[in-house]
């Protein structure tokens, strides 16, 4: 079941001989124009709020609150990359932020150990999603959406609707807690998982299985690629990630309840669904991901410092989805339109070599 197709887009050196400047500039738009659009709010909100948006304090507080939202869109991406989609991101966050409070607050498991059975409970559900997919041949949206309804379910079960609280030491508390350089550690998580994926996915054959499954899972199989394996190994991945979002959410937050976390789901979502709009328009992509949990984060800071309601932060998600797809469908139909266009010059010049050789 192949619940989203990835398909690159950005411009092929071919595609551009012979453009002009301008021409040139509208193909590569759809690359590029989400980090120019990022940079422009960045210094639009500069200019409008000297004394609170280009401060270090505003800074520390946008990577403090987005840091999470953009490890869980790097873990919704790696499916995304080979063509399914994991909902668990959002909800199973929720169950694992109360599982890391809880082995060390209620049951004495030392916080190293605690980290680490999240985070193989995480493996484990990445891997159920993973059998769901690809064994039962379950939609991974329904799959995962189910999955995520389980360990929710399991959430509030355990909690009760109340909240888990106790003290945690402080090697725990550090995890989310320190600062390095003036800013938060967990902005540097983020920069050195990306690193690793992008590396992974651009220049490793595992990244590029990836993206053939994405694009086209027959034609990967008929190439040799274990599609199932490589599939299901995405879902462990991001299942691992998701959990490691709930342990720093956990070190965050201190308490844990099953009212946290879902919150997640959308902004994640949409920061892993941005990504596949920009550097590598029509495909999910590390760096593109960044821009949009970036953007999303610029906007949202911004817009609150005017003044704007609780209500602004869905709704600037939900319209920069929609703008940022309909830019990433308009380039997918110009460069379809050139194809076409293309094509019938070739048949007339067939067809002449085809009538002179019949004369002769």
């Amino acid at each position: 079941m192949n619940s989203i197709k990835s398909t690159a887009l950005e411009p092929t050196r071919s595609e551009l001989a012979g453009l002009s400047y301008g021409q040139k500039a509208a193909r590569y738009l759809p690359v590029y124009g989400l980090p120019i659009l990022t940079l422009l709010l960045i210094l639009l909100f500069s200019l409008l709020l000297p004394r609170t948006f280009p401060t270090l304090l505003n800074l520390r507080s946008i990577v403090s609150d987005k840091a999470i939202i953009a490890l869980l869109s790097l873990a919704a991406m790696i499916p995304m990359a080979s063509g399914r989609i994991d909902l668990t991101v959002g909800y199973g966050i929720v169950l694992w932020h109360i599982l890391a409070i809880s082995l060390q607050t209620a049951f004495g498991v030392p916080w190293p150990f605690a980290v680490l059975i999240v985070i193989l409970l995480g493996v484990l559900t990445g891997f159920i999603n993973g059998l769901l997919v690809e064994v039962a041949r379950i939609d991974s949206f329904i799959a995962t959406l189910g999955t995520g309804t389980v360990l929710y379910a399991l959430a509030m079960w355990y909690t009760g609707g109340r909240q888990v609280v106790g003290v945690l030491p402080d090697g725990f508390l550090s995890l989310n807690g320190t600062m390095l350089f003036g800013l938060p550690i967990t902005g540097y998580y983020v920069v050195v998982l990306a690193l690793v994926m992008w590396l992974v996915l651009e220049y490793m054959p595992l990244g590029r299985y990836l993206y053939a499954i994405g694009a086209n899972p027959k034609a990967a199989a008929l190439n040799g690629i274990p599609v199932q394996r490589f599939v299901m190994g995405a879902f462990v991945a991001s299942g691992a990630l998701t959990a490691l979002g709930g342990v720093l959410l956990a070190s965050k937050l201190r308490i844990g309840q099953a009212s946290v976390g879902l919150e997640y789901l959308l902004p994640a979502l949409v920061g892993a669904f941005l990504g596949s709009t920009t550097i590598k328009p029509g495909r999910v992509n590390v760096w593109g991901t960044i821009v949009g949990v970036v953007i999303l984060a610029v906007g949202i800071s911004g817009i609150q410092q005017f003044g704007g309601s609780f209500w602004v932060e869905p709704l600037f998600n939900g319209v920069t989805l929609l703008v940022a797809i309909g830019i990433a469908g308009y380039a997918q139909r110009r460069r379809g339109a050139v194809v076409p266009a293309s094509a019938p010059t070739s048949r007339p010049a067939t067809s002449q070599s085809t009538n002179t050789t019949d004369n002769a």
